[in-house]
């Protein structure tokens, strides 16, 4: 009889097919779990079938594997059960043995008619309640004994203060905390001045320790300060890195090739609330704004310092120190300095380098103010943020964003909206803008200086912003202002300029200084060609032709030469107005009939002595008249007359 073994039955690796997608991608059908498979497995199995009815098939199953092996002569091998699952058949029909037992157990024990359980009684613990009470007693006496001291404590130091008329530790506790923000961590209160709250994500701390000032200490400065105000009860101990005064510098000067630089002492520090004296001591409100101001000053310059070295300029910006110096316009240089004074020693200060080897440069305080509003806005973002539309959507992205979906919008625009700009940046940008109008308003000055002839006025716009400003220039001649008038306006901006002209013609100038003096200096003779013919037509004057390029003539280095022709009521006489750039206005004469007409062979009729003879150029500087328009106007009055 060949022996029996058990043979495991494993899954096939691959699973069934459950799908065939019409790109060809099959889709398998999910593995079964464990129990599915067991469950599976269990269907399989005939309970109805009892053990002896499995050993008879068993046997009968081994006796035709035997006649079959004994007819083909081979060599009896192993072989299974015909049943493979008559022990798992066997196994669950004990664990319903099983749990058919435990069933009889638990009603057994769950009713009591079949059985009582009876519990074992502890042993008795004796009770003593006067010990109970005696220990209670001592507790609250001991609790009692702290608070008596305590109030004792109160009530002498009041006491002590109304006698010395001292100042009250818990009034100017509360003062305190009104305006900052106090914690009592075990027996220490201590505050926090830090922005935190207003949105800021500096890594410094702004803890400060408030603790009762010694009476001794307040007796003497009372005996002190008998006629000022009286001294505080607190002492507020800020952290060393926090003490002293600090503000941001920032110098704009012009790049030199050998800058010898030179340490500012402590008493050059320009900022409000300075040290006190020695033996001074500064009130806690004074001392934390004070501290309060080096922590906004330390965070606003290593914010700038870390955009400084992330940035990617066209000339990169330097941080060395506590100094940052970046490029603002070809030659000019944007320097932003820390400068602390902590009051100890002139070696430990940290300052700014900011004095060169021809003079020491000026602090903008306007640019000042504005890095700490940039900063200061920032903390507002932090904190508020836009309400989300609608009102179930996330909070955090812009409504121009939350437009960019059913906008359709591109990955370029998204790419625009999710770009900021930096504080560096923007301080750079104010600090050209503020350099390109200094040098406009330097430029229009200095044009209306030598201008006599006709009046430059310039009106500038008090409502700019940081990075653009407008300023609207009158070109008008002295009592001619209500015959022509030339405006022109310009657009002050980063780098560049724009203006408008009178004929609406846009022109985009960069930081160069010539492109404006060149333009408004073409302006100004276009004005003069213009006004003439305006005061030519009130004259009863003719215009016979007009050129704003004139062709002939030398190249002008600047703009191009303009001229005019007019003609008298009469016809008889002629004007020609010639205005070079370089050169100036130039204005000749002509009449007829010519004094220089003679027959001859060819030409024997006298109307054509009619036509205009040889212009000839008049010299204004010797004629009378306030300015060029007055004197063109009196040399067409008189051309016009009869005589």
């Amino acid at each position: 009889m060949a022996n029996s073994v058990n043979i495991s039955i494993e899954a096939p690796i691959e699973n069934q097919i459950q799908e065939i997608t019409y790109d060809g991608q099959e889709i398998y059908q999910a593995p079964l779990s464990m129990s599915e498979n067991l469950s599976r497995l269990a269907q399989k199995i005939d309970f109805s079938k009892t053990e002896d009815e499995f050993c008879n098939i068993k046997k009968e199953g081994e006796s035709s594997i035997e006649a079959k092996s004994e007819d083909e002569n081979k060599e009896p091998g192993y072989q299974s059960s015909l049943w493979p699952w008559d022990s798992v058949r066997n196994k669950l029909r004990n664990a319903l043995t099983e749990v058919g037992v435990l069933a009889d157990v638990l009603s057994i024990a769950k009713e009591k008619r079949y059985m009582v359980l009876d519990p074992i009684q502890a042993e008795q613990v004796d009770n003593r309640p006067m010990v109970q009470v005696y220990g209670r007693k001592k507790a609250l006496g001991a609790a009692g004994a702290v608070l008596l001291a305590g109030v004792e404590r109160l009530r002498a130091s009041e006491t002590m203060r109304m006698t010395r008329n001292m100042p009250d530790f818990h009034i100017d506790l509360l003062r305190l905390r009104q305006n900052w923000r106090l914690k009592k961590v075990s027996n220490t209160i201590v505050g926090d001045l830090s922005y935190r709250t207003a949105g800021s994500k500096f890594s410094q701390t702004g803890v400060f320790e408030v603790t009762k000032a010694p009476e001794e200490q307040i007796a003497q400065a009372m005996s002190m300060n008998s006629s000022g105000p009286a001294p505080s009860a607190l002492r507020v101990t800020v952290p060393p890195e926090l003490q002293g005064v600090a503000f941001i510098s920032v110098l704009c000067q012009k790049e030199q090739e050998d800058v010898v630089t030179a340490t500012l002492s402590s008493s050059a520090l320009n900022c409000p609330g300075t040290l006190p004296g020695d033996g001074a001591e500064l009130h806690w409100q004074q001392k934390l704004e004070a501290a309060q101001n080096v922590l906004f000053c330390k965070e606003l310059f290593a914010r700038l310092a870390a955009e400084a070295v992330q940035l990617d300029a066209s000339i990169p910006h330097m941080v060395v120190g506590n100094q940052i110096m970046a490029t603002v316009l070809p030659g000019i240089q944007l320097l932003i300095g820390l400068c602390h004074n902590n009051g100890q020693n002139n070696n430990n200060t940290e300052v700014i380098k900011s004095e060169a080897s021809t003079g020491k440069s000026e602090h903008d305080h306007v640019l000042e103010h504005s890095l700490h509003q940039l900063l200061r806005a920032v903390h507002h973002n932090n904190t508020h943020h836009p309400f989300p539309h609608p009102a179930t959507g996330p909070l955090g992205p812009s409504k121009r964003r939350s437009l960019a979906g059913p906008m359709a919008a591109d990955r370029y625009e998204l790419l625009e909206m999710s770009k900021e700009q930096s504080l560096l940046e923007q301080i750079i940008q104010q600090a050209q803008h503020f350099f390109m109008r200094r040098r406009s308003e330097y430029v229009l000055d200095t044009i209306a200086k030598e201008v006599k002839d006709p009046l430059i006025v310039s009106h500038w716009n008090a409502l700019n912003s940081p990075t653009q400003s407008c300023v609207k220039i009158n070109i008008v001649a002295y009592g001619y202002d209500a015959v022509c008038r030339t405006s022109l306006v310009v657009h002050v901006g980063e780098k560049t300029l724009k203006c408008i002209c009178r004929d609406g013609k846009v022109r985009h100038l960069s930081y160069e200084l010539q492109e404006l003096r060149d333009l408004i200096y073409c302006q100004t003779y276009q004005h003069q060609m213009t006004a003439v013919q305006a005061v030519g037509r009130c004259m009863g004057w003719q215009l016979l032709a007009s050129s704003a390029h004139l062709g002939s003539g030398p190249v002008e280095p600047l703009g191009n030469a303009s001229s005019c022709l007019l003609a008298s009521p009469n016809g008889d006489r002629m004007i020609a107005i010639r205005c070079e750039p370089s050169v100036g206005i130039q204005v000749f004469i002509a009449q007829s009939p010519r004094k220089d007409f003679f027959a001859s062979e060819l030409v024997q009729d006298k109307k054509w002595e009619n036509l205009g003879g040889a212009f000839k150029e008049i010299k204004l500087d010797k004629m009378e008249g306030k300015n060029f328009l007055n004197k063109m106007e009196l040399l067409m009055a008189c051309l016009s007359s009869p005589s």
